[in-house]
């Protein structure tokens, strides 16, 4: 048996629906609101804290050469990049070379080497050359660990992390060079 629904009781379920909606949006309301003040505070303690780090008159310290004394084997880091997109094979291993050989007699300790990924490399049309071998990305690396010269002065080569360049990079962590006192 089916019961119909009385005009009373429609207005009544309507009326209900109505006072929800109200009731819902005065909360939406007051959310909104107190979000937006917070926002503001937030934006006013940001200005506020520009304002008086550039009110310092203080040098902000190179992190790259901070020791922290914690480790003795800990070393101020040095760094260095260079950035090889657009030469040859030959000529950014000539380039490289003598780069790593300045920044060990410089004591830099890092050097970040930027290939590239080679996916604009026009040497993957030429058939005659390797796909991978004719890429910076490859061979650069190669010549270094097959320079007798220059593995006496490398501690080690490892794959650069993202934020430096991910796998169109890579870093060389030099020796430190002795200086006769």
């Amino acid at each position: 048996m089916i019961k119909k629904i009385s005009d009373k009781d429609i207005r009544d379920w309507e009326n209900f629906l109505k006072d929800k909606k109200k009731i819902s949006n005065k909360n939406f309301v007051k959310d909104q609101a107190k979000q937006e003040e917070e926002n503001t505070k937030s934006l006013n303690k940001n200005k506020q804290d520009w304002e008086n780090f550039i009110k310092n008159k203080e040098k902000v310290p190179n992190k790259d050469s901070i020791n922290t004394g914690n480790n003795r084997n800990t070393r101020n880091e040095k760094m260095k990049k260079i950035d090889l997109h657009g030469y040859t094979i030959e000529e950014a291993n000539k380039v490289v070379e003598q780069f790593i050989q300045k920044c060990f007699d410089q004591n830099i300790s890092k050097i970040i080497v930027i290939t590239g990924k080679g996916l604009r490399s026009k040497n993957i049309q030429n058939p005659y050359f390797s796909k991978d071998l004719s890429l910076l990305k490859y061979s650069v690396p190669e010549f270094i660990e097959n320079n007798k010269e220059l593995t006496k002065i490398i501690i080690e080569i490892k794959d650069a992390r993202i934020e430096d360049g991910g796998s169109g990079a890579f870093y060389i962590y030099l020796k430190k060079k002795y200086v006769k006192k």
